[in-house]
């Protein structure tokens, strides 16, 4: 019994975890709006119906975004470009993704 026990232990988590699901611009949409993600670490990001957002990692900053194309896409000050994400999903988290492929993963509060 103990040996079953151990096995058991030594399972992977992410077998049991869910997968991420690319999210469609409709999707984006209607998951982002009104909506508040925790970055960890005192990060967090606001995305209002009226297409604001709000971003505070050690000092506030605040832009605008939309979605194009089933993109994630902001404009944060003081920029003056566009940058777009992929946008997938697993249960409460929030993946984005960059064109590099690096990744930022926010949980809704």
């Amino acid at each position: 019994m103990r040996r079953f026990a151990l096995i058991l232990g030594l399972v992977p988590s992410w077998l049991g975890a869910e997968e991420f699901k690319t999210l469609t611009g409709d999707e984006i949409l209607l998951v982002l709006s009104g909506q508040k993600l925790n970055y960890g670490e005192g990060a967090w990001q606001t995305f209002d119906d009226t297409m604001l957002t709000q971003y505070f990692f050690g000092q506030p900053s605040s832009g605008r975004w939309t979605v194009r194309e089933d993109q994630y896409c902001s404009l944060l000050p003081p920029s003056d470009l566009w940058v777009c994400y992929d946008v997938l999903q697993a249960g409460q988290t929030i993946r984005f993704v960059d064109d590099r492929g690096g990744a930022t993963d926010g949980v809704f509060e």
